[in-house]
Protein backbone atom coordinates (compact mmCIF):
# COMPACT_ATOMS: atom_id res chain seq x y z
CA UNK A 1 0.00 0.00 0.00
CA UNK A 2 2.73 2.05 0.59
CA UNK A 3 3.48 5.19 -1.07
CA UNK A 4 7.33 6.45 -1.64
CA UNK A 5 8.70 3.86 0.77
CA UNK A 6 12.50 4.18 1.44
CA UNK A 7 13.28 0.89 1.73
CA UNK A 8 13.50 -2.09 -0.97
CA UNK A 9 10.08 -3.64 -1.64
CA UNK A 10 11.07 -6.99 -0.32
CA UNK A 11 8.16 -9.49 0.57
CA UNK A 12 8.54 -10.12 4.44
CA UNK A 13 9.71 -13.22 5.32
CA UNK A 14 11.06 -14.05 1.69
CA UNK A 15 14.13 -15.60 2.60
CA UNK A 16 12.43 -17.98 5.05
CA UNK A 17 10.35 -19.01 2.74
CA UNK A 18 12.57 -19.61 -0.18
CA UNK A 19 14.34 -21.72 2.33
CA UNK A 20 11.33 -23.89 3.52
CA UNK A 21 10.06 -23.65 -0.47
CA UNK A 22 13.22 -25.78 -1.00
CA UNK A 23 12.66 -27.89 1.80
CA UNK A 24 8.57 -29.09 0.93
CA UNK A 25 9.87 -29.69 -2.53
CA UNK A 26 12.23 -32.44 -1.27
CA UNK A 27 9.36 -33.78 0.91
CA UNK A 28 7.01 -33.48 -2.05
CA UNK A 29 9.42 -36.00 -3.56
CA UNK A 30 9.12 -38.62 -1.85
CA UNK A 31 6.48 -40.81 -2.64
CA UNK A 32 6.31 -42.18 0.53
CA UNK A 33 8.00 -40.58 4.04
CA UNK A 34 9.74 -42.32 6.68
CA UNK A 35 10.16 -40.95 10.34
CA UNK A 36 13.81 -39.89 9.04
CA UNK A 37 12.75 -37.82 5.95
CA UNK A 38 10.71 -36.04 8.62
CA UNK A 39 13.30 -35.70 10.99
CA UNK A 40 15.97 -34.41 8.06
CA UNK A 41 13.55 -31.88 6.59
CA UNK A 42 13.07 -30.44 10.12
CA UNK A 43 16.74 -29.93 10.57
CA UNK A 44 16.30 -28.09 7.62
CA UNK A 45 13.57 -26.07 8.85
CA UNK A 46 15.16 -25.77 12.33
CA UNK A 47 18.12 -23.84 10.43
CA UNK A 48 15.73 -21.57 8.02
CA UNK A 49 14.30 -20.40 11.41
CA UNK A 50 17.02 -19.52 12.82
CA UNK A 51 18.25 -18.03 10.21
CA UNK A 52 15.51 -15.94 10.30
CA UNK A 53 16.39 -14.56 13.44
CA UNK A 54 13.81 -16.49 15.07
CA UNK A 55 14.14 -16.99 18.97
CA UNK A 56 16.06 -19.96 19.94
CA UNK A 57 13.58 -21.47 22.81
CA UNK A 58 10.92 -20.37 20.07
CA UNK A 59 11.91 -22.24 17.17
CA UNK A 60 12.81 -25.40 19.52
CA UNK A 61 8.93 -25.95 20.80
CA UNK A 62 8.14 -24.90 17.47
CA UNK A 63 10.41 -27.87 15.69
CA UNK A 64 9.26 -30.47 18.53
CA UNK A 65 5.68 -29.78 18.03
CA UNK A 66 6.02 -30.42 14.15
CA UNK A 67 8.08 -33.24 14.05
CA UNK A 68 5.67 -35.32 16.95
CA UNK A 69 2.68 -34.64 14.62
CA UNK A 70 4.59 -34.94 11.72
CA UNK A 71 5.29 -38.69 12.47
CA UNK A 72 2.04 -39.79 13.50
CA UNK A 73 0.89 -42.48 12.10
CA UNK A 74 -2.33 -40.39 9.80
CA UNK A 75 0.53 -38.61 8.31
CA UNK A 76 3.08 -40.79 7.09
CA UNK A 77 0.57 -43.23 5.97
CA UNK A 78 -1.88 -40.68 4.09
CA UNK A 79 -1.81 -40.86 0.43
CA UNK A 80 -0.31 -37.36 0.26
CA UNK A 81 2.48 -37.74 3.33
CA UNK A 82 4.34 -34.33 2.36
CA UNK A 83 1.63 -32.43 1.96
CA UNK A 84 -0.08 -33.21 5.02
CA UNK A 85 3.67 -32.56 6.55
CA UNK A 86 3.31 -28.93 5.05
CA UNK A 87 -0.44 -28.68 6.43
CA UNK A 88 1.29 -29.29 9.81
CA UNK A 89 4.07 -26.89 9.37
CA UNK A 90 1.16 -24.41 8.02
CA UNK A 91 -1.18 -25.06 11.40
CA UNK A 92 2.05 -24.32 13.60
CA UNK A 93 2.89 -21.18 11.98
CA UNK A 94 -0.29 -19.83 12.70
CA UNK A 95 -0.42 -21.07 16.25
CA UNK A 96 3.30 -19.36 16.61
CA UNK A 97 2.61 -16.26 14.81
CA UNK A 98 -0.95 -16.25 17.22
CA UNK A 99 -3.82 -18.05 15.86
CA UNK A 100 -6.34 -15.27 14.81
CA UNK A 101 -6.11 -11.54 13.72
CA UNK A 102 -6.91 -10.32 17.24
CA UNK A 103 -9.29 -6.84 17.05
CA UNK A 104 -9.18 -3.50 18.76
CA UNK A 105 -10.72 -3.26 22.07
CA UNK A 106 -13.21 -0.31 21.27
CA UNK A 107 -16.75 -1.14 22.88
CA UNK A 108 -17.30 -0.12 26.74
CA UNK A 109 -16.83 3.50 28.03
CA UNK A 110 -16.00 6.24 25.20
CA UNK A 111 -13.95 7.65 24.31
CA UNK A 112 -11.42 4.38 23.82
CA UNK A 113 -7.98 5.40 24.55
CA UNK A 114 -5.29 3.76 22.91
CA UNK A 115 -1.68 4.78 23.80
CA UNK A 116 1.05 3.90 22.18
CA UNK A 117 4.53 3.50 23.46
CA UNK A 118 8.05 2.29 22.46
CA UNK A 119 11.98 3.01 21.93
CA UNK A 120 12.44 6.03 19.65
CA UNK A 121 12.60 5.52 16.07
CA UNK A 122 10.37 2.92 16.01
CA UNK A 123 7.69 4.34 14.13
CA UNK A 124 5.14 5.66 16.71
CA UNK A 125 4.64 8.73 15.70
CA UNK A 126 3.78 7.88 11.94
CA UNK A 127 1.78 4.69 13.56
CA UNK A 128 -0.96 6.82 15.37
CA UNK A 129 -1.67 8.64 12.13
CA UNK A 130 -2.02 5.84 10.49
CA UNK A 131 -4.28 3.96 12.66
CA UNK A 132 -6.47 7.31 13.08
CA UNK A 133 -6.80 6.98 9.63
CA UNK A 134 -7.51 3.49 9.37
CA UNK A 135 -10.11 4.00 12.24
CA UNK A 136 -11.49 6.93 10.81
CA UNK A 137 -12.51 5.10 7.71
CA UNK A 138 -14.40 2.55 10.30
CA UNK A 139 -16.72 4.99 11.15
CA UNK A 140 -14.65 6.09 14.40
CA UNK A 141 -14.11 9.57 15.21
CA UNK A 142 -10.72 9.60 16.36
CA UNK A 143 -8.14 12.42 17.99
CA UNK A 144 -4.65 12.19 18.16
CA UNK A 145 -2.63 13.65 21.04
CA UNK A 146 1.42 14.87 20.88
CA UNK A 147 2.41 13.65 24.71
CA UNK A 148 6.26 13.15 23.62
CA UNK A 149 7.14 16.71 25.20
CA UNK A 150 11.00 15.81 24.94
CA UNK A 151 10.67 16.57 21.38
CA UNK A 152 9.33 19.64 19.70
CA UNK A 153 9.59 17.82 16.56
CA UNK A 154 7.84 15.17 17.87
CA UNK A 155 4.48 17.47 18.30
CA UNK A 156 4.86 18.96 15.10
CA UNK A 157 5.29 15.80 13.01
CA UNK A 158 1.76 14.73 14.50
CA UNK A 159 0.10 17.87 14.07
CA UNK A 160 1.18 17.57 10.16
CA UNK A 161 -0.10 14.11 9.71
CA UNK A 162 -3.28 14.63 11.50
CA UNK A 163 -3.96 17.37 8.79
CA UNK A 164 -2.74 14.87 6.05
CA UNK A 165 -5.24 12.97 7.16
CA UNK A 166 -7.83 14.69 8.45
CA UNK A 167 -7.66 13.83 12.07
CA UNK A 168 -8.13 16.61 14.76
CA UNK A 169 -5.27 16.57 17.06
CA UNK A 170 -5.04 18.04 20.89
CA UNK A 171 -3.06 21.25 21.23
CA UNK A 172 -0.08 20.31 23.39
CA UNK A 173 3.16 22.13 24.11
CA UNK A 174 6.55 21.14 25.78
CA UNK A 175 5.51 23.14 28.30
CA UNK A 176 3.45 20.75 29.51
CA UNK A 177 3.59 17.21 31.75
CA UNK A 178 2.48 14.29 29.52
CA UNK A 179 -0.05 13.38 32.17
CA UNK A 180 -1.79 16.53 32.24
CA UNK A 181 -1.65 16.41 28.20
CA UNK A 182 -3.52 12.54 28.09
CA UNK A 183 -6.04 13.46 30.95
CA UNK A 184 -7.01 16.81 29.31
CA UNK A 185 -6.59 15.56 25.96
CA UNK A 186 -9.46 12.96 26.96
CA UNK A 187 -11.55 15.58 28.64
CA UNK A 188 -12.09 17.64 25.31
CA UNK A 189 -13.04 14.21 23.18
CA UNK A 190 -15.76 13.58 25.50
CA UNK A 191 -16.96 17.20 25.25
CA UNK A 192 -16.60 17.04 21.23
CA UNK A 193 -18.16 14.10 21.11
CA UNK A 194 -14.89 12.15 19.36
CA UNK A 195 -15.42 8.34 20.47
CA UNK A 196 -11.30 7.33 20.22
CA UNK A 197 -8.45 9.19 21.56
CA UNK A 198 -5.25 7.47 20.21
CA UNK A 199 -2.25 9.02 22.82
CA UNK A 200 1.79 8.72 20.96
CA UNK A 201 4.46 8.81 24.10
CA UNK A 202 7.73 9.47 23.99
CA UNK A 203 10.98 6.95 23.77
CA UNK A 204 13.96 6.23 24.51
CA UNK A 205 16.84 5.24 22.62
CA UNK A 206 16.82 2.02 25.56
CA UNK A 207 14.33 1.15 28.47
CA UNK A 208 15.01 3.20 31.63
CA UNK A 209 12.70 3.35 34.80
CA UNK A 210 11.96 7.40 33.96
CA UNK A 211 10.39 6.17 30.64
CA UNK A 212 8.53 3.28 32.36
CA UNK A 213 7.27 5.58 35.16
CA UNK A 214 5.86 8.00 32.96
CA UNK A 215 3.76 6.03 30.79
CA UNK A 216 2.23 4.38 34.33
CA UNK A 217 1.67 7.47 35.25
CA UNK A 218 -0.65 7.90 32.20
CA UNK A 219 -2.00 4.60 32.84
CA UNK A 220 -3.14 5.51 35.96
CA UNK A 221 -4.77 8.63 35.49
CA UNK A 222 -6.94 7.69 32.19
CA UNK A 223 -8.79 4.70 31.38
CA UNK A 224 -6.71 2.90 28.67
CA UNK A 225 -8.45 0.57 26.58
CA UNK A 226 -5.29 -0.51 24.54
CA UNK A 227 -1.27 -0.11 25.46
CA UNK A 228 0.21 -1.12 22.17
CA UNK A 229 4.25 -1.92 22.21
CA UNK A 230 5.41 -0.40 18.53
CA UNK A 231 8.37 -1.76 17.29
CA UNK A 232 10.44 -1.91 14.19
CA UNK A 233 10.82 -5.42 13.09
CA UNK A 234 13.77 -4.89 11.33
CA UNK A 235 15.73 -4.92 14.54
CA UNK A 236 14.76 -8.56 15.22
CA UNK A 237 15.28 -10.22 18.46
CA UNK A 238 16.14 -6.88 19.66
CA UNK A 239 12.44 -5.66 19.29
CA UNK A 240 11.15 -9.40 20.81
CA UNK A 241 13.27 -8.75 24.04
CA UNK A 242 12.39 -4.76 24.35
CA UNK A 243 8.88 -5.79 23.67
CA UNK A 244 9.31 -8.53 26.76
CA UNK A 245 10.39 -5.82 29.12
CA UNK A 246 7.80 -3.17 28.54
CA UNK A 247 4.64 -6.15 28.72
CA UNK A 248 6.47 -7.02 32.26
CA UNK A 249 6.68 -3.76 33.28
CA UNK A 250 3.54 -1.68 31.76
CA UNK A 251 0.86 -5.05 30.52
CA UNK A 252 0.75 -4.02 26.47
CA UNK A 253 -2.46 -5.30 25.46
CA UNK A 254 -0.73 -6.19 21.56
CA UNK A 255 2.01 -5.13 18.92
CA UNK A 256 2.74 -3.15 16.00
CA UNK A 257 5.37 -4.41 13.94
CA UNK A 258 6.70 -1.18 11.23
CA UNK A 259 9.04 -1.60 8.57
CA UNK A 260 8.22 -5.09 7.61
CA UNK A 261 8.04 -4.15 4.07
CA UNK A 262 12.12 -4.03 4.63
CA UNK A 263 15.03 -6.06 4.84
CA UNK A 264 12.89 -7.53 8.27
CA UNK A 265 14.05 -11.10 8.08
CA UNK A 266 10.83 -12.24 9.94
CA UNK A 267 12.37 -13.39 13.83
CA UNK A 268 10.57 -10.77 15.55
CA UNK A 269 7.25 -11.79 14.03
CA UNK A 270 7.28 -15.17 14.58
CA UNK A 271 9.15 -14.70 18.16
CA UNK A 272 7.20 -11.85 19.87
CA UNK A 273 3.91 -13.30 20.58
CA UNK A 274 5.25 -16.79 22.34
CA UNK A 275 7.83 -14.30 24.09
CA UNK A 276 5.44 -12.07 25.27
CA UNK A 277 2.18 -13.84 25.31
CA UNK A 278 0.83 -10.67 23.10
CA UNK A 279 -0.74 -10.64 19.89
CA UNK A 280 0.59 -8.98 16.87
CA UNK A 281 -2.40 -6.52 15.91
CA UNK A 282 -1.32 -4.28 13.14
CA UNK A 283 1.92 -4.27 10.80
CA UNK A 284 2.97 -1.19 9.06
CA UNK A 285 4.46 -1.97 5.18
CA UNK A 286 5.45 1.12 4.09
CA UNK A 287 5.61 5.33 4.79
CA UNK A 288 1.82 6.40 3.25
CA UNK A 289 -0.81 7.05 5.54
CA UNK A 290 -2.64 4.10 4.08
CA UNK A 291 0.27 1.74 4.74
CA UNK A 292 -0.86 0.03 7.68
CA UNK A 293 -2.70 -3.84 7.86
CA UNK A 294 -4.10 -5.22 10.63
CA UNK A 295 -2.07 -8.82 11.01
CA UNK A 296 -3.55 -12.23 10.27
CA UNK A 297 -1.47 -15.11 11.55
CA UNK A 298 -3.24 -17.54 8.78
CA UNK A 299 -2.49 -15.07 6.15
CA UNK A 300 1.33 -14.76 7.03
CA UNK A 301 1.46 -18.20 7.06
CA UNK A 302 -0.22 -18.91 3.97
CA UNK A 303 2.83 -16.24 2.62
CA UNK A 304 6.00 -17.64 4.25
CA UNK A 305 5.10 -21.15 2.95
CA UNK A 306 4.32 -19.56 -0.44
CA UNK A 307 0.37 -19.87 -0.72
CA UNK A 308 -0.25 -16.96 -1.78
CA UNK A 309 -2.64 -14.27 0.54
CA UNK A 310 -5.58 -13.90 -1.84
CA UNK A 311 -7.61 -12.74 1.03
CA UNK A 312 -5.48 -9.69 1.76
CA UNK A 313 -5.29 -8.62 -1.90
CA UNK A 314 -9.05 -8.78 -2.41
CA UNK A 315 -9.34 -6.20 0.72
CA UNK A 316 -6.55 -4.18 -0.90
CA UNK A 317 -8.61 -3.51 -3.77
CA UNK A 318 -11.80 -3.31 -2.42
CA UNK A 319 -10.18 -0.66 -0.08
CA UNK A 320 -8.83 1.35 -3.78
CA UNK A 321 -11.52 0.29 -6.51
CA UNK A 322 -14.01 3.14 -6.61
CA UNK A 323 -17.45 1.11 -7.36
CA UNK A 324 -19.12 4.32 -9.43
CA UNK A 325 -15.71 4.53 -11.58
CA UNK A 326 -15.67 0.78 -12.29
CA UNK A 327 -19.01 0.63 -13.32
CA UNK A 328 -18.52 3.30 -15.67
CA UNK A 329 -14.91 1.40 -16.94
CA UNK A 330 -16.98 -1.50 -17.48
CA UNK A 331 -19.57 -0.43 -19.03
CA UNK A 332 -17.07 1.65 -21.70
CA UNK A 333 -15.14 -1.56 -22.33
CA UNK A 334 -18.90 -3.03 -23.65
CA UNK A 335 -18.97 0.13 -25.60
CA UNK A 336 -15.24 -0.46 -26.88
CA UNK A 337 -14.79 3.37 -25.52
CA UNK A 338 -11.71 2.60 -23.19
CA UNK A 339 -9.19 5.42 -23.65
CA UNK A 340 -6.12 6.07 -22.45
CA UNK A 341 -7.36 8.25 -19.84
CA UNK A 342 -9.09 5.25 -17.99
CA UNK A 343 -5.85 3.23 -18.60
CA UNK A 344 -4.53 6.28 -16.67
CA UNK A 345 -6.90 6.05 -14.00
CA UNK A 346 -6.31 2.45 -14.16
CA UNK A 347 -2.49 2.94 -13.36
CA UNK A 348 -3.15 4.89 -10.40
CA UNK A 349 -5.84 2.54 -8.70
CA UNK A 350 -2.77 -0.30 -8.83
CA UNK A 351 -0.39 1.91 -7.34
CA UNK A 352 -2.40 2.68 -4.48
CA UNK A 353 -2.64 -1.41 -3.65
CA UNK A 354 0.83 -0.89 -3.16
CA UNK A 355 4.12 -1.86 -4.65
CA UNK A 356 3.87 -4.71 -7.99
CA UNK A 357 6.38 -6.73 -6.02
CA UNK A 358 3.81 -6.33 -3.03
CA UNK A 359 0.87 -6.99 -5.26
CA UNK A 360 2.77 -10.18 -7.09
CA UNK A 361 3.77 -11.58 -3.72
CA UNK A 362 0.51 -12.07 -2.53
CA UNK A 363 -0.58 -14.73 -5.53
CA UNK A 364 -0.48 -18.53 -4.94
CA UNK A 365 2.63 -20.14 -6.48
CA UNK A 366 4.81 -17.02 -6.75
CA UNK A 367 7.51 -18.57 -4.87
CA UNK A 368 7.66 -21.32 -7.69
CA UNK A 369 7.76 -18.56 -10.35
CA UNK A 370 10.26 -16.21 -8.48
CA UNK A 371 13.02 -19.77 -8.58
CA UNK A 372 12.42 -20.14 -12.54
CA UNK A 373 15.53 -19.19 -14.22
CA UNK A 374 14.68 -15.75 -16.70
CA UNK A 375 11.39 -15.47 -14.61
CA UNK A 376 9.64 -12.57 -14.95
CA UNK A 377 10.30 -9.63 -12.20
CA UNK A 378 8.04 -6.47 -11.86
CA UNK A 379 9.08 -3.43 -13.01
CA UNK A 380 7.93 -0.38 -10.85
CA UNK A 381 9.54 2.23 -13.37
CA UNK A 382 8.34 1.04 -16.11
CA UNK A 383 4.68 1.58 -14.72
CA UNK A 384 5.87 5.31 -13.41
CA UNK A 385 7.12 5.87 -16.81
CA UNK A 386 3.99 4.98 -18.75
CA UNK A 387 2.55 7.14 -16.05
CA UNK A 388 4.11 10.29 -17.09
CA UNK A 389 3.98 9.84 -21.21
CA UNK A 390 0.32 9.27 -20.43
CA UNK A 391 0.08 12.65 -18.14
CA UNK A 392 2.09 14.28 -21.40
CA UNK A 393 -0.43 13.81 -23.78
CA UNK A 394 -3.27 16.00 -24.35
CA UNK A 395 -7.04 15.67 -23.80
CA UNK A 396 -7.60 15.12 -27.05
CA UNK A 397 -4.75 12.35 -27.70
CA UNK A 398 -5.85 10.23 -24.09
CA UNK A 399 -9.20 10.19 -25.97
CA UNK A 400 -8.78 9.48 -29.66
CA UNK A 401 -5.24 7.52 -29.18
CA UNK A 402 -5.60 7.34 -33.06
CA UNK A 403 -4.52 10.95 -33.60
CA UNK A 404 -0.85 10.33 -32.16
CA UNK A 405 1.17 10.49 -35.32
CA UNK A 406 4.90 10.55 -35.30
CA UNK A 407 4.89 14.83 -34.58
CA UNK A 408 3.17 14.11 -31.42
CA UNK A 409 4.93 11.33 -30.18
CA UNK A 410 7.92 13.46 -30.28
CA UNK A 411 6.31 15.81 -28.33
CA UNK A 412 5.00 13.52 -25.51
CA UNK A 413 8.40 11.92 -25.46
CA UNK A 414 10.33 15.50 -24.89
CA UNK A 415 7.37 16.09 -22.21
CA UNK A 416 7.47 12.60 -20.69
CA UNK A 417 11.61 12.82 -20.56
CA UNK A 418 11.33 9.68 -22.28
CA UNK A 419 11.96 8.03 -25.61
CA UNK A 420 9.37 7.98 -28.43
CA UNK A 421 10.43 4.01 -28.57
CA UNK A 422 8.70 4.50 -24.90
CA UNK A 423 5.61 6.02 -26.40
CA UNK A 424 5.60 3.72 -29.13
CA UNK A 425 5.85 0.96 -26.30
CA UNK A 426 2.72 2.41 -24.29
CA UNK A 427 0.37 2.98 -27.21
CA UNK A 428 1.30 -0.96 -28.41
CA UNK A 429 0.36 -1.99 -25.22
CA UNK A 430 -2.50 -0.22 -25.24
CA UNK A 431 -3.87 -1.25 -28.39
CA UNK A 432 -3.14 -4.70 -27.50
CA UNK A 433 -5.32 -4.37 -24.39
CA UNK A 434 -8.05 -3.30 -26.75
CA UNK A 435 -7.90 -6.18 -28.77
CA UNK A 436 -8.13 -8.71 -26.36
CA UNK A 437 -10.61 -6.67 -24.68
CA UNK A 438 -12.76 -6.98 -28.06
CA UNK A 439 -12.16 -10.64 -27.93
CA UNK A 440 -13.38 -11.07 -24.82
CA UNK A 441 -16.05 -9.16 -25.71
CA UNK A 442 -17.17 -11.01 -28.61
CA UNK A 443 -16.88 -14.23 -27.16
CA UNK A 444 -19.28 -12.88 -24.41
CA UNK A 445 -21.75 -11.95 -26.99
CA UNK A 446 -21.70 -15.29 -28.36
CA UNK A 447 -22.23 -16.90 -25.42
CA UNK A 448 -25.19 -14.98 -24.57
CA UNK A 449 -26.94 -15.63 -28.68
CA UNK A 450 -26.31 -19.02 -28.14
CA UNK A 451 -28.15 -19.37 -24.56
CA UNK A 452 -31.24 -17.47 -26.40
CA UNK A 453 -31.21 -20.50 -29.35
CA UNK A 454 -33.78 -22.94 -29.45
CA UNK A 455 -32.69 -26.49 -27.86
CA UNK A 456 -31.41 -28.51 -30.98
CA UNK A 457 -29.22 -25.78 -33.04
CA UNK A 458 -26.16 -25.87 -30.83
CA UNK A 459 -24.46 -29.16 -32.00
Amino acid sequence: MGIGTNYEPNEMFEKLSDRLEGVFKKLRGHGTLTEDNVRDAMREVRMALLEADVNFQVVKDFIAAVTRKAIGQEVLSSLSPGQQVIKVVHDELVELLGGAAEPLRLDGRQPVVIMLAGLQGSGKTTTAAKLARMLKAKGRKPMLVPADVYRPAAIDQLRILGEQVDVPVFASSVDDKPVDISRSAVAEAESSGLDTVIIDTAGRLHVDELLMTELREIGNTVPLSEVLFVADAMTGQDAVTVADKFNSDLEITGVVLTKMEGDARGGAALSIKKVTGKPIKFVGVGEGMEALEIFHPDRAASRILGMGDVLTLIEKAEAVVDEKKARRVARKIQKNAFTLEDFLDQIQQIKKMGSLEQIMDMLPGIGKLKQMKNAPKPDEKELIKTEAIIRSMTLAERRNHRIINAGRRKRIARGSGTTVTDVNRVLKSYTTMLKMMKKFRSKAIMRGRRRKLPKGLIR
